[in-house]
């Protein structure tokens, strides 16, 4: 069967049998395209005698031509499913796409607020109830890098306003203390002060909405946002970027990467090294300071 033929053959099936939306179908003939017309390039014209090392080359030439590690991933895992279809045909006895992997995308890090745009971003004094509930939300956020899941699901009873703590259950249904800020405290307070005019009698959520029972994540997303938008900041904010601005600035100040580990609840080291970041010279510094044989004499 001719290469095109065969790749005519797969959409049907995709179309028919997999019942795939029309757009799916398209992105997996331009991908199935490209790769056809790589081998007509390599002179090669029966798809059973591709191996591993055609599609290798395959993905190294994409690779050249600009594309980055996620549209490769997509092209390869299409050559894949294109060669399950030519294995139950009969018209190839391996899938050579199986073991080739594509290059490692850079896992993206999400935007950051500095010390002074959280600073302009907390400023503002709230007005009413509803304003109180959000401010203390976003003063939460910040002092104590809460998960979006953890803040939505905390209770009255997880504040100790006494100690400064909450208590949260994060990831993998793991209970944690994460201590909280002065002025976070203070928010909390006032807003708890006037809770009891939006609270439901039977409702032991800390925050609630007009309606008085939890607030949903999606709706903690949005007063975030529109808290943002309506007191100017530079870019649209959302909760993981308070968590991420809390555990940049935490480490910035302090270097103690464990410490910043456990306040964020990651299981692994490695992810709060992958989720925090710092410039390069203040690495140095704190290198400088630190060790004993980079010590100035």
């Amino acid at each position: 069967m001719r290469p095109s033929d065969a790749l005519a053959s797969f959409l049907t099936e995709l179309a028919t049998e997999r019942r795939l939306s029309a757009h799916t179908v398209a992105a997996y003939r331009r991908d199935i395209e490209a790769l056809l017309e790589f081998l007509a390039r390599e002179g090669v014209e029966d798809l059973g005698a591709v191996d591993s090392y055609h599609v290798r080359r395959f993905a190294a030439e994409c690779h050249r031509k600009g594309l980055g590690p996620r549209s490769i991933a997509r092209r390869l895992s299409a050559v894949r499913t294109f060669y399950h279809s030519l294995l139950r045909a009969g018209l190839a006895k391996t899938n050579p796409a199986v073991h080739v992997q594509a290059p490692k995308a850079p896992r993206r890090l999400p935007a950051t607020l500095d010390t002074d745009q959280v600073a302009s971003l907390l400023a503002p004094a709230p007005e009413d109830a509803l304003e109180l509930r959000d401010a203390a939300i976003l003063e939460l956020f910040y002092s104590s890098g809460l998960r979006l899941a953890e803040l939505t699901g905390l209770d009255v009873a997880d504040v100790d306003l006494d100690d400064r703590t909450v208590r949260v259950v994060g990831k993998g249904s793991k209970t944690r203390i994460v201590p909280v800020g002065r002025v976070a405290i203070e928010a909390l307070e006032k807003w708890l002060a006037v809770r009891g005019e939006l609270a439901a009698p039977d409702e032991s959520a800390m925050f609630v909405g007009r309606n008085g029972r939890r607030l949903s994540r999606r709706s903690v997303q949005a007063r975030v946002e529109a808290w943002a938008r309506r007191h100017g900041a530079p870019v649209r904010v959302h909760p993981h970027m308070l968590r991420h601005s809390f555990a940049t600035h935490l480490l910035e100040s302090s270097g103690d990467l464990r410490a910043v580990q456990e306040l964020l609840g990651h299981a692994s080291l490695s992810t709060t090294q992958v989720y925090t970041h710092l410039d390069f010279q203040h690495l140095a510094r704190i290198y400088d300071q630190a060790h004993p044989r980079a010590r100035r004499r």
